[in-house]
């Protein structure tokens, strides 16, 4: 007889998303974790890098910075400690958790037996095949929150999300910030106008950024890091890699479980959560789904409801996940972009400078864009479909949700132009938008979407 009916490796978003949905039908769940409650998105990721960003945008210090960002962490951590999960109800466990197989998980020299087993390890920051680059000891998403000292210059290895966030974080609080990037244009999942939006907004701020550079040395340099891409070697205080991150698979039993891993180390699950060996689920950043906290309690609590209910279980659907770079001008994004375009889509935009709202706040950069589809059966009558968007601007981040909604419930797109948005405000700019599928507004209508092929 199992011993708890879900045992849960890892107390992230994902795991606790995952506890708290099987808890909440009445199951028996442990937490087994070797870290704090929260992960990497308290401590490490989410938490503190907003609070970075803010307090750099309103003129705050290095030093007051990272005071903010120490009390702001302590203060979501104590919200979901391990005294909270027990007050509900939730067993934690501290200690590494591994499959043991026969739907056991081991923790130290102790076998637990579970009705199910949720793994939710995350992922960690991975470095490139850069020469040199491990011996200098670069910082990662993971340390740089124990600088005690703002750095002379800085050095950012990588153009996404987290790249662009530090990199204007830390121009703003008085850092010599230069980024690479490999490939031609930052945020390379984005549409490319954001990208530029983002590129201009970032050099404004004083970053050297540059594009098409591949990293290929780092060596130490008397105080500092010399980063040498192409013919060109820069010397910085300190070097940040921001190219990604690998998922925590090592040492987990998955081989003596007979769990399938994929490639790159994810463990493969279908769209229920599912792994290849019944009642093992995986969710979070171990999968190859979508490496966002939001994404991960997503996951997390579908499968919470699929191990619960015999019947109507649920699938993950990643093109309903929205996601957002939280530079100034943020990027939100949510479904396709314009060259992913399903055939017969059409495309509706408008530039933040033809939106009241943005003109009067003084901050004009950035546009809605939104593809839609013909439906199967009424093909583009109300409107379609939504099937993406990108919105770039001051509130996007927040805008975003409205055309998701409408991306993941299947309405008829023109309800967007048929709901009455207050004026001014940022939203207006999504009716606007919208209503180019049935008229001309201001010289501007839907049009053919350009699609990659």
């Amino acid at each position: 007889m199992a011993e708890y009916d879900v045992v849960v490796i890892g107390g992230g978003a994902g795991g606790l998303s995952a506890a708290r949905t099987a808890n909440w039908a009445g199951r028996s769940v442990a937490v087994v974790t070797d870290g704090p409650i929260g992960g990497d998105c308290t401590f490490t990721g989410c938490v503190p890098s907003k609070t970075l960003l803010e307090s750099a945008a309103s003129g705050a210090d290095f030093d007051e910075a990272m005071a903010a960002v120490r009390d702001v962490v302590a203060h979501i951590a104590a919200t979901e400690s391990a005294t909270v999960l027990r007050r509900e109800g939730i067993e934690v466990i501290e200690g590494r958790g591994r499959l043991a197989g026969g739907g056991a998980v081991m923790v130290n020299s102790r076998r637990i037996d579970a009705g199910d087993i949720v793994v939710a390890t995350g992922a960690r920051p991975g470095l490139p095949p850069v020469e040199g680059l491990a011996g200098v000891d670069p910082l990662t998403s993971e340390t740089l929150w124990d600088l005690d000292r703002r750095p002379d210059s800085l050095a950012i290895l990588g153009g996404g999300p987290i790249g662009c966030e530090m990199a204007q974080a830390m121009a703003r609080l008085g850092v010599a910030v230069t980024l690479y990037e490999m490939t031609d244009r930052l945020l390379v999942r984005e549409e490319p106008e954001a990208s530029a939006v983002v590129e201009a907004a970032l050099t404004a701020d004083g970053v050297h950024v540059r594009t098409g550079a591949a990293v290929s040395a780092a060596t130490r340099s008397g105080a500092g890091v010399a980063i040498t891409a192409g013919d060109e070697a820069l010397t910085f205080s300190n070097v940040l890699v921001a190219t990604g991150r690998v998922p925590n698979t090592m040492d987990l039993g998955l081989e003596v479980a007979g769990v399938e891993v994929e490639a790159r180390g994810h463990i493969a699950t279908n769209d229920r959560l599912a792994t290849s060996v019944p009642h093992v689920w995986a969710v979070g950043d171990v999968t190859s789904k979508l490496p966002f906290t939001h994404a991960a309690d997503e996951m997390g609590r579908l499968a919470g409801w699929n191990i619960t209910r015999r019947f109507g279980r649920h699938r993950f659907d990643p093109l309903a996940i929205p996601w957002v770079t939280f530079t100034s001008p943020e990027v939100a994004h949510v479904g396709v972009i314009e060259s992913e375009a399903p055939r017969g889509a059409r495309v509706v935009e408008l530039p933040m400078g033809e939106n009241d709202r943005a003109v009067t706040a003084g901050r004009i950069e950035g546009f809605v864009k939104i593809i839609v589809a013909p439906r199967a059966v009424f093909g583009n009558a109300a409107g379609g479909r939504v099937v993406g968007a990108t919105i770039v601007g001051d509130r996007a981040g927040e805008m975003i949700h409205e055309p998701t909604l409408a991306l993941r419930t299947k309405m008829f797109a023109g309800r967007l132009a048929q709901t009455v948005h207050a004026y001014p405000t940022w939203s207006v700019a999504i009716q606007k938008a919208m209503a180019q599928l049935f008229v001309e507004i201001e010289g501007r209508r839907a049009r053919p979407a350009r699609r990659g092929d």
